[in-house]
């Protein structure tokens, strides 16, 4: 790749004259960029001004390709359409940072990282040549690069037979589904490419491609998947379906039109799950913190987190400490996830929303109500009626921490005076990854990670002890499909609201100012959590990182 050595450390300073000259960035964005290269010696220039999001991406990316002499581009989910092993071995592609996505015209589109060589554009040139195709070649950003080759790494060692000519459309279908289950994907995703039909599976939150299926089977398999979810064959528009050919799941089934066809997204909902208890899910292990923060009458609690951040399963673990003959709990869900016995459980359906079904529940005299989610003023309202009559009231929320539940409870037209009566505790979780027992590799802290960690803790008056403590690197094996990582735990925050908070929310206060008072008492953030667990060796500020984005 032409003047790609100026990406290097010592000759940094040409290429940030030449993009500061563009008015791709400022003086200030290369002095910051410079400041973060010290911690991460590593990094090259381009990919600090991007994780710093010192500009626009594309616009960045395009500037250092012209730089360069090569095409620069964002390179996109969508926009690999091939399968990177059946050009090129994994082992060529991550010694050479290069990944193959598509073919026009007998030209094979490639992308290369920009810290890239000649050396290795020639290899994979010659290469494709041997193959009867011409290369095209782009660059995008180092990490990005990096992300693919990792997703790669679980496509190369995925054993998947799902594209055998002698499959029928009933066996292929039944082999995606059976093969996610085996993989421990929550959800599958069957995507109609320019091509072909891409198979990925999210297992432990990442997408991992799987096969991609031959273009003339995507009417069949559409025709397939529509007939076992009970969806119109002839509607396009998007749908919702339901999947009940297998005993141990039940699988939801979503579709949408795209430029290509339809898109399926399958979730899977084992009917029989087990329900983890609350602190093996990550919870702070202790006791008396737990009793503190749940089941407090004429209250509520409220779950906070982004979609996809396990909110629900955490709920149904508090719902299982909680439960007791003695007690009736009642859950309003869309849909029941999980059946527990002993719970009435009901389901809402686009005859009857959240606000209709909780009236009626108020009339069957429960102890304990579950809301599955406050969507809207009336169903928030009750809810708080419902706090403020004698019930203990669970829900979730979409917001980014368990101070802004505050906020959002504002917005959708609470008062001031309900959320301070009513509302005793909010918890905020995300999911982070833990590190395969099988091939994690214990090291000590690196310098520039204790400064990390020590200016955290500072940050939030919070001490960590790093002494005697290690921490490891995700190295991947057969059994975590070479991601380094096995399953998935939370990290949580809980916000208790104690008299002085509630006096802040009647006065109105600011979100700012409530954080800065549940900081001076038991309020810890998201981060402390999670920085305990990397001490504790169940994940690594990798994967804090990749969720938080800590540095």
């Amino acid at each position: 790749m032409k003047g790609s050595n100026i990406m290097d450390v010592r000759r940094r300073q040409p290429i940030g004259v030449e993009l500061v000259k563009r008015g791709v960035v400022t003086e200030q964005n290369i002095e910051e960029a410079l400041q973060y290269q010290r911690k991460h010696p590593n990094m090259r220039l381009g990919d600090i001004l991007y994780v710093l999001k010192a500009c626009d991406e594309e616009v960045l990316i395009r500037a250092i390709g012209d730089i360069l002499g090569e095409k620069g581009i964002i390179l996109k989910p969508y926009d690999i359409k091939l399968n990177l092993t059946d050009y090129i071995s994994l082992e060529v592609a991550k010694k050479n940072k290069a990944i193959p996505f598509d073919i026009e015209n007998g030209k094979i589109k490639i992308c290369f990282s920009e810290t890239s060589n000649n050396k290795a554009m020639e290899t994979i040139r010659l290469l494709m040549l041997n193959k009867g195709l011409i290369m095209d070649s782009y660059i995008t950003f180092e990490s990005d690069i990096l992300k693919y080759l990792k997703s790669s790494e679980g496509e190369a060692s995925d054993n998947l037979n799902i594209s055998g000519q002698g499959n029928t459309i009933t066996e292929l279908i039944d082999n995606i589904i059976k093969t996610g289950m085996e993989k421990r994907a929550s959800d599958i995703h069957i995507e109609p490419m320019q091509d072909s039909v891409r198979i990925r599976y999210r297992i432990d939150g990442e997408l991992y491609t799987a096969a991609n299926i031959s273009k003339d089977k995507q009417a069949q398999m559409i025709g397939r998947l529509k007939a076992i979810s009970n969806m119109h064959q002839e509607k396009q528009e998007s749908q919702d379906g339901r999947i009940l050919l297998y005993d141990d799941y039940n699988i939801r089934v979503s579709s949408q039109k795209n430029v290509y066809g339809e898109k399926f997204v399958l979730r899977l909902l084992k009917k029989d799950a087990d329900i983890k208890n609350i602190l093996e899910l990550g919870f702070p292990a202790e006791e008396v913190r737990l009793k503190k923060s749940i089941n407090k009458r004429n209250s509520m609690t409220i779950m906070a987190a982004p979609t996809g951040e396990g909110k629900t399963t955490t709920l149904y673990s508090i719902i299982d400490y909680l439960n007791s003959p003695e007690i009736n709990i009642t859950t309003i869900e869309d849909p029941v996830e999980i059946r527990i016995d002993g719970l009435n459980q009901i389901e809402i359906d686009k005859n009857i929303t959240f606000s209709e079904s909780l009236r009626t529940v108020l009339r069957q005299d429960p102890d304990i109500i579950l809301v599955g989610e406050i969507r809207d003023k009336e169903t928030a309202e009750i809810a708080v009626q419902a706090g403020q009559t004698g019930h203990y009231v669970l829900s979730t929320i979409h917001t980014i921490n368990s101070v802004e539940v505050i906020t959002r409870l504002r917005k959708m037209g609470v008062s001031d005076y309900d959320i301070a009566s009513t509302l005793a505790t909010t918890i905020s979780q995300r999911l982070i990854r833990k590190l395969c027992p099988n091939c994690m590799k214990q090291r000590p802290f690196t310098e520039e990670e204790i400064k990390v960690i020590q200016e955290i803790g500072k940050k939030y008056n919070c001490e960590f002890d790093l002494k005697d403590k290690f921490t490891y690197d995700a190295v991947g094996c057969k059994q975590c499909n070479n991601t380094g990582y096995l399953d998935r735990m939370g990290i949580f925050e809980i916000l208790d609201i104690t008299d002085d908070i509630k006096e802040l929310i009647m006065k109105g206060a600011s979100s700012i100012e409530i954080m800065k008072k549940a900081l001076e008492e038991d309020y810890q953030p998201l981060v402390i959590d999670g920085i305990q667990k990397v001490i504790e060796g169940r994940t690594n500020l990798e994967e804090l990182n990749r969720k938080l984005l800590i540095y």
